[in-house]
C-alpha cells in the first residue's frame, strides 16, 4: 500500500470516527482512490482545463493539448502560440491563462518548486498572483500536487451538491455556509472532499 493509500485510510477513519455524515457516506460509497498529481506546470494546467467544464470535456481537452505539444511545458506553450492552444479546445480566457502562467514560470515572477516549502496560505498568494489562478484552482494544486491534508475548495459546486444531498439539508448550501459546515472535518478537509466527490459520483439517487 503506497504512502498516499495509507494517509487516505487514516483520514478516513477520522473522519467517519468524528461525523456520522462521514460515516455515512463511506459506508454506502466505499473509500474512493487517491488523487494526488505530480506538482508542475501541467498539473496546474491541467486544473486550468477542468475548470468549469465536464469530466469528458476536460480530458478531451487534455488529450488533444497533450498530444498537439507533446509534452505540456511552459516553453512550449508560449512557442506553440495563444491561437494554437485555442485550437486544441481551450477558451480565449483560458488560452491566455495557461500563457500567463507560462511566463510566470519563465520569467521568475513564480517559482513552483519553493512552494512546498511555504505554509498554505502563501502558496495560495503565490498562485492566485497569477492571471488565471483563482481560489478554486490554487486550493486543488494544494490537495493534490502537494499533498497538503486540511484544504477545503467551498467553491467547488459538486462538494456542495453532494453535501446538500448526504446532509438532507434543505437547499444547496453557499460558499460561506460550505465554508463553515466543513470546520467539523478539520483537520482532514481535504479527504472530507474527495469522499463528497466519491458519494456525488457513487450514491443512489434515491
Amino acid at each position: 500500500m503506497s504512502d498516499e493509500h495509507k494517509r487516505l485510510k487514516k483520514d478516513l477513519k477520522g473522519l467517519s470516527a468524528a461525523c456520522p455524515h462521514m460515516k455515512l457516506a463511506l459506508d454506502t460509497c466505499g473509500a474512493p482512490e487517491p488523487r494526488g498529481r505530480a506538482p508542475g506546470y501541467a498539473t496546474l494546467v491541467r486544473t486550468i482545463v477542468d475548470q468549469q467544464v465536464s469530466v469528458q470535456a476536460g480530458a478531451s481537452i487534455w488529450r488533444r493539448l497533450e498530444e498537439g505539444l507533446g509534452a505540456v511545458t511552459p516553453m512550449a506553450v508560449i512557442e506553440a502560440g495563444d491561437d494554437t492552444i485555442r485550437s486544441f479546445g481551450f477558451s480565449r480566457p483560458k488560452a491566455r491563462y495557461v500563457r500567463c502562467l507560462a511566463d510566470a514560470l519563465t520569467d521568475g515572477t513564480l517559482d513552483l518548486d519553493a512552494l512546498d516549502k511555504l505554509d498554505d496560505a502563501d502558496v495560495m498568494k503565490a498562485l492566485t498572483a497569477v492571471t488565471g489562478i483563482g481560489r478554486w484552482t490554487a486550493e486543488i494544486y494544494l490537495m493534490f500536487a502537494l499533498g497538503r491534508e486540511d484544504v477545503w475548495p467551498a467553491g467547488d459546486v459538486a462538494l456542495a451538491a453532494s453535501a446538500e444531498r448526504l446532509m438532507k439539508l434543505d437547499a444547496r448550501p453557499s460558499i460561506a455556509e460550505l465554508d463553515v459546515i466543513a470546520e467539523r472535518w478539520r483537520p482532514w478537509r481535504t479527504t472530507a472532499a474527495v469522499m463528497l466527490w466519491h458519494y456525488y459520483k457513487r450514491a443512489p439517487l434515491s
